[in-house]
């Protein structure tokens, strides 16, 4: 039953980590629900724990990789033709994530401890599930304008970084949040989600390598098997969630991931307020 549920712990924080749907709203369902049945769940040292985020990290950055491998590719193009002082579409492609990343980068470190100790409940998870879906939709609504993710404006780019800072509130969404700022700017569902996704590169890279260095302060420095399957879980489940969601959107909307954030947020709600839930410290914690 370990097994099972690192499985399916593994696999949902892979599919919702890059879909606009809120991996901690999940994430906090799936340990609870185990609890409540109680089944039991994967438990190690702090050092297992810490090694288990950091491969679903990487899981999850692999899948990224390889699915925009051109995109990833242009990048460091982009990074020997600024290191040459050479402008191209490919540095300016570099520089448009760069920009975007460092707000939340600065924000991050500021309001690291607001975040994990004021802003975790599965009561704020809820209400952003379902605030932060509707502002989607409306985002979603405005027109679009197709265009090459070279060309966009640095003020685009600045308005995607700035509103990605919303998510280190649980329950926004990394990649909706992203994918909403890009619909608003105008740009269109699929390069709206494109640019949402590479700007996760950054974003997850930077949490693996802070993960590992607890994990090396920790004495423990190493990866356990279990881990390491994880990852690998993690990898396939967000690989096909972004092959699907890139598929979707070159023909239809976001409608369907607003209709389940706000189901899912109206769940919660009533599970807290109407059955008393109370989600477990652990479940909170994620």
């Amino acid at each position: 039953m370990i097994w099972t549920y690192l499985l399916i712990l593994s696999v949902v924080q892979g599919v919702t980590e890059f879909l606009p749907i809120s991996s901690s709203a999940h994430l906090i369902l799936v340990r609870d629900l185990f609890v409540a049945l109680g089944m039991p769940m994967w438990e190690g040292s702090q050092a297992d724990e810490l090694a288990l985020d950091i491969a679903l990290h990487v899981g999850s950055l692999g899948a990224i990789l390889l699915y925009f491998w051109r995109d990833v590719a242009q990048l460091f193009l982009g990074l020997a033709d600024a290191v040459r002082l050479r402008a191209s579409d490919n540095t300016r492609l570099l520089l448009l994530l760069i920009v975007a990343t460092l707000p939340i980068m600065v924000v991050g470190f500021l309001m690291k401890d607001v975040v994990t100790y004021m802003l975790r409940s599965a009561e704020i998870i809820a209400w952003t599930t379902i605030i932060f879906g509707v502002l989607l939709y409306v985002a979603d609504r405005q027109p679009e304008r197709a265009e090459a993710m070279e060309k966009m404006s640095f003020r685009q780019a600045i308005v995607v970084g700035l509103a990605q800072c919303l998510a280190l509130i649980p329950g926004v969404s990394r990649s909706g949040i992203a994918m909403t700022a890009g619909r608003l700017t105008g740009l269109d569902r699929p390069l709206s989600a494109r640019f949402a996704l590479l700007l996760s590169l950054p974003t997850i890279a930077g949490a693996g390598l802070l993960a590992t260095l607890d994990l090396y302060r920790a004495g423990d420095a190493r990866l356990t098997g279990e881990a390491l399957i994880g990852g690998f879980f993690a990898f396939v489940a967000a690989w096909i969630a972004v092959a699907l969601l890139m598929k979707w959107l070159r023909h239809n909307s976001y409608t369907p991931f607003v209709a389940y954030r706000l189901v899912l947020g109206v769940l919660l709600l009533v599970l807290i307020y109407v059955f008393g839930w109370s989600p477990s410290p652990v479940a909170v914690a994620t």
